[in-house]
């Protein structure tokens, strides 16, 4: 039996039975689906998944609670994940024709000559708790309007997000096309194991990602993994202090720090570092920690006890090695008999000999460093096993650039962080994994090249 406890009281919210037996007949029907839904042309597909996607967003208000009561992110906030969905799903499919078009290569009258971008098959999707609807659609939308159908994993966290979307799909698709299962870990390298499987989307832990990878050695296949990050940002002297600061407090603590391009450490040039860190305090404490399901909530609990514990003893393991703390806990009045109520927190006088700043948190506290100069900067924010996003505050584009073509990251930014562009590849280097997801590059990795070499006459 798997159990779903809610954060805000951390008691049991949902129950459901794992899918163990299902595998083999849910695969079988994914297999038979696929072949007829890759016969579709791509416009057809389209058109049926943008009424996938108009009925999904239909039930908002139910999805957006639900949402809340399975990883405690403020109820305020539940609207903006299914505005990224929307975001994301409409500009995939609105490049889908395009990009999966045959590529003419024709040279001569008597031949025709063309790449066909094919369908893999099947393609299985394990999707994490943190956005359960943002990480899904990032996979799901371009695998099946590429012609390929899906199986998707939610986490035992969030198993009323994978039955939202079935029942989407039941009203919306043909049979088959979409289907979800709730597996326990095991379960779940059994599916990414099997031979017809054609394509595996992991975002979750590094070494559950080392374990994905491992199940497919007795098969070719790609596979898109996002695992671990620990996202720096770099304040340099000429920024915009309060719009620097204001951006990075929300990327710092938005969903409690629970992001996979979350900011967990600040460079900040010695210029400007008093006055920032004075500011960063100041819009900290504009924070209200409490339960999610209250409109004026803007910071609910960590997913988890198991993972407040963790963070604490992280930060805690800090401050033993002279970190200090920015801020003050008694500002906050929280439900302090749950342990994963934690205020947002920054450490200061921090430095890389502590596993605060060089080991992924995913929680709601940053560590700020005081730097001399860009150079330093740049090996601090390089000194780290991940690399999915990092970004720069100055006003200066050449310098901005400079310094992204410097920093080992998947995505750079200048002037924001915690975003994702669907038109941009989203994809990371070192322990962050390997792939892409989203960009017309999707597509690319979704699809296999099938080349034609066709002669009129003999």
């Amino acid at each position: 039996m798997q159990k779903t406890i809610t954060p805000i009281d951390n008691t049991v919210y949902v129950e459901r039975e794992y899918h163990s037996d299902k595998i083999e007949q849910t695969i079988d029907n994914s297999i038979k689906a696929q072949r007829e839904w890759a016969n579709l042309n791509v416009n057809e597909r389209v058109k049926l998944l943008k009424n996938f996607v108009d009925d999904f967003l239909s039930r908002g208000d139910v999805i957006c609670e639900e949402l809340s009561r399975q990883i405690g992110r403020p109820i305020s906030q539940a609207p903006g994940e299914l505005k990224g969905f929307k975001e994301r799903a409409d500009y995939m499919l609105s490049i889908a024709e395009n990009k999966l078009a045959n590529i003419d290569v024709t040279k001569d009258s008597n031949f025709k000559s063309y790449i066909k971008r094919r369908a893999l098959g099947v393609v299985f999707v394990i999707a994490p708790w943190n956005y359960p609807y943002l990480v899904a659609v990032n996979s799901i939308i371009p695998a099946m309007a590429a012609g390929n159908t899906v199986i998707l994993k939610h986490s035992a966290q969030t198993p009323l997000c994978a039955e939202q979307l079935y029942q989407s799909a039941k009203k919306t698709l043909p049979k088959d096309v979409f289907n979800y299962l709730h597996l326990n870990h095991e379960d779940g390298l059994k599916v990414v194991s099997d031979k017809r499987i054609n394509f595996v989307s992991f975002t979750g832990s590094v070494k559950a990602g080392y374990d994905v990878q491992r199940a497919t050695h007795t098969k070719f296949i790609d596979m898109a993994l996002e695992l671990g990050g620990k996202d720096p940002a770099y304040a340099r002297y000429d920024c915009d202090l309060d719009k620097t600061v204001e951006n990075l407090v929300d990327g710092s603590f938005f969903n409690s720090g629970q992001s996979c391009c979350g900011i967990e450490r600040i460079y900040v040039d010695e210029k400007i570092y008093n006055n920032f860190i004075e500011l960063f305090a100041s819009k900290t404490y504009n924070y209200k920690l409490g339960n999610p399901l209250e409109k004026e909530t803007n910071l609910g609990p960590v997913v988890k006890l198991s993972a407040a514990e963790f963070i604490s003893n992280q930060m805690n393991d800090a401050i033993n090695k002279g970190a200090k703390k920015l801020i003050d806990e008694n500002k906050f009045d929280f439900p302090k008999e749950h342990k994963n109520y934690m205020i947002p927190q920054a450490l200061t006088n921090v430095n890389h000999d502590m596993g605060f700043m060089t080991e992924e948190t995913f929680g709601p506290c940053v560590g700020i460093m005081k730097v001399k100069d860009e150079s330093e900067a740049i090996k601090l924010m390089n000194d780290s096993p991940y690399g999915l996003t990092a970004s720069i505050w100055t006003k200066d584009l050449e310098v901005a650039e400079k310094i992204g073509n410097q920093v080992q990251t998947g995505t750079f930014y200048m002037n924001r962080c915690d975003y994702l562009d669907p038109a941009l590849s989203w994809t990371g280097v070192k322990e962050t994994g390997k792939g892409c997801s989203l960009s017309e590059i999707a597509y690319e990795k979704l699809t296999a090249p099938k080349s034609f070499h066709l002669r009129k006459e003999q």
